[in-house]
């Protein structure tokens, strides 16, 4: 975290960190069918993003993307829940990307939030995750 100058103690997020936090607070959550992953595929995200994820070798990106998978889906599921990509996030809460097995929030991701994350996503660099 940055300090700003003349606030001791006062952090500062950076513009992309903003959105971010802005985003996560816009999906809704919801209960996914226990043992699921059917939506853990090979994902892009940005690299703020892709920055608060473990670091992963090049054999487990070669091995997730021959299993057309993700490098963070372990034997118990995601690995990174709480730091998961806004992309895994969208899963299931928007009628672009429904949940295979029907799960999904009472009530889905507003519209126009969805049109600013996907406007996030063409303006930020996606690195494969």
């Amino acid at each position: 975290m940055q300090h700003v100058a003349g606030e001791p103690g006062k952090d500062t997020m950076s513009p992309d960190s903003q959105k971010i936090r802005f985003f996560r607070s816009r999906i809704p959550a919801f209960a996914c069918k226990p043992g699921c992953h059917d939506c853990c595929g090979p994902v892009t995200t940005s690299s703020e993003e892709m920055a608060r994820l473990p670091v992963k070798t090049a054999a487990e990106h070669a091995q997730a993307l021959d299993d057309l998978s993700c490098p963070h889906l372990g034997p118990h599921g995601c690995e990174v829940y709480g730091e998961r990509p806004l992309i895994c996030r969208l899963f299931g809460t928007t009628p672009a990307l429904p949940c295979p097995n029907g799960c999904g929030p009472e009530e889905m991701t507003e519209p126009d939030v969805v049109a600013q994350i996907h406007r996030f996503f063409r303006e930020t660099r996606q690195v494969l995750v």
